[in-house]
Parts: C-alpha cells; structure tokens; sequence
C-alpha cells in the first residue's frame, strides 16, 4: 500500500511539475506580443489546462498500455519512470531549457522497465508509432501549417505594414493561446493519468487498466494549479529568444500548435506541446525569411531533444536501482 500512495504521491507531482515547466509551451507567444500580461496569461492558461485535462483522449490509454507489457509491469518500474521525468523537469526547468515532460516521462518508464523486466516487456511498435514518429514528425507539421498560414495572411496584409499589430489579431491571439491552453491540458495531463492508472493496476487496486474518475479530476486540479505557478524561465527563451513575434505570428503560431496537439490527443499519441510551439513558432519567423530566426538557438533546443528520451531513460535507470536497493533494506 505504501507503494501505491507513493506512485499517486509522485504522479501528481509529475503533473505539477509538467504544468509549470511547461506553462511557456501556451503563454509565451501571448507574453511576447504583449497581448496579455504574464500574471493574466497565467491564470488563463492555468483554467484551461483545468478544463482540457478533464476530457478524456486516448494519450492516458497509451501511457498505460501501450508503451510497456502492463502485465508485466511492476510498482517499483512505474515510481521509478516518475521520480526520472520529474528530475529532467526540474534540471531542464532550472536551466530555463523548454524540453519535453512527455518525453522524459516515457524515456523513464522504458528506462525503467528495460532494467526491471527486460527488453521483451518494452511494446516496440507502440514506442516508435505513438512515440518516435510523432516526436520528429509532429514538429515540422507544425513548421509547414504555420509558415503556411503566414505566407498567407502576409500576402492578404502585405498593403498593411502595421497589420501585425491590428486589434483585429491581439483579439484573434487571445483566442489561439486559449486553445493552446485546452489542448494542453487535453494531451499532457493524460500522461499522469495513464501512469497513476497503471500503478493502481499493477499493485491490484483496480482489476483493468481504466483510469478512475477521481484520477481525472485530481490530475485535472493539480495540472491547473501546476500551470498557473508559471514557468518564467523557459518563458523567456520560447517567446523571446527564437525570433520576434508580432500577435498575427503569435496567432498564426498558436492556431497551427493546438489543431495539431488536439488530433494527435485524439488519436492516443503523446506529442510533446514544447515541439509543437518551437516547431510553430520557427515556422511563423521563417515566413518572414530565414534571417529572422535565430537558428542557434533551435539548435540548442533540437539538441535538448533528442537528449531527452535516452537522457531520461538513464535516469529511469538510476532511479530504479535506487528504489529497488532501499526497498531491499527495507
């Protein structure tokens, strides 16, 4: 039983830690434009995560299911992948690094179980097609949508040099983080809701691996709360430090993130929302050419992703060698 409170405990936690250090991923372009003010885009963001957190996609059925042989799980496979991805949250968050919560939540849980109970408990085809796949791929759809979009608005604007800054668009803006906001919640608090629900059925507590309603609503709460403490740090470097952003680019970029973080909710893939913003909004500066993106600084984060599967894998790793030694003791 204590593991079980510890799996809950710890899952929350994730989802505490995934709403502040990912809070960036929905308010940074709104920040930047000067649309709304941090505290203000703060709380909305922390509302919304709120509301999209309690509809139900098929990301927390494949955190639970898909990834690993959940027969063959353990308790000490699902603390161990937690304690991994809250500890990348918090060295990338204090390193003001906007990497992705997902990923180092299933880098955890497969580091983790690969010690635990070897590579055959590891579901291969779920890792690439729901994970790997969608992790490349996901990014430079947002790329291709948003720069898309921009072309096209700078060509039906391209008389109206102030267009960006039309009321039209703070207005249109405010809107498009709102639906980042939702989609958010909608993909990312489903990851805790998966991992908690597999820990249940692990230890017994619940004979199937469906999440309980009352998993829903706690992580619902805590992923609202976790975003609305904010993320400052990493705010700085996704709406700052990539290019400079106007509200039709912040528009542009938002509207292109959530449309695709809600179909890939819908169709059970946990996307990371960090990918999805960076990939946008790169996608939103290149339209005004290549020269207002600053391409060091997308490197720096492309780096940092691909770092973060094997990165928290080994920490999945660490923890469960850790775990495993003092339940020993104990």
């Amino acid at each position: 039983m204590e593991f079980v409170i510890l799996i809950v405990v710890l899952g929350l936690l994730f989802d505490y830690t995934n709403g502040f250090h990912d809070a960036a991923n929905v308010v940074s372009t709104v920040i930047a434009t000067r649309v709304l003010r941090p505290a203000s885009a703060i709380v909305m963001a922390g509302l919304l995560n709120f509301v999209g957190a309690t509809q139900i996609s098929g990301v927390a059925q494949t955190i639970a299911t898909g990834l690993i042989n959940s027969q063959e799980a353990t308790e000490i496979v699902v603390v161990s992948a937690v304690i991994a991805a809250i500890g990348w949250n918090i060295l990338t968050w204090y390193w003001g690094i906007p990497s992705s919560s997902s990923y180092a939540l299933v880098g955890g849980l497969i580091g983790s179980a690969w010690i635990g109970q070897g590579s055959q408990t590891i579901l291969w085809s779920g890792v690439l097609y729901k994970v790997v796949l969608p992790m490349v791929l996901s990014p430079l759809i947002g790329f291709a949508i948003s720069y898309g979009l921009m072309k096209m608005l700078l060509a039906k604007y391209r008389n109206a040099p102030h267009a960006g800054n039309w009321a039209v668009f703070r207005h249109l803006q405010i809107g498009s983080a709102c639906c980042v906001a939702l989609a958010h919640g909608l993909n990312d608090a489903q990851k805790s809701m998966g991992l908690i629900t597999l820990g249940l059925f692990t230890a017994g507590i619940i004979a199937t691996p469906t999440i309980p309603f009352w998993v829903i609503i706690s992580c619902a709460i805590v992923m609202g709360l976790g975003t609305a403490s904010g993320g400052f740090r990493i705010i700085k470097t996704l709406g700052f430090s990539i290019t400079k952003i106007d509200p039709m680019q912040g528009f542009a970029a938002e509207t292109s993130a959530s449309a695709v973080i809600l179909l890939a909710s819908f169709l059970g893939m946990p996307i990371s929302s960090t990918h999805m913003i960076t990939g946008s909004i790169t996608g939103v500066g290149s339209a005004k050419g290549v020269a207002a993106v600053r391409w060091v600084v997308l490197q720096k984060l492309i780096f940092m992703w691909v770092l973060t599967l094997p990165g928290a894998g080994i920490l999945g790793v660490l923890a469960y060698c850790g775990v495993a030694m003092i339940k020993r003791i104990t």
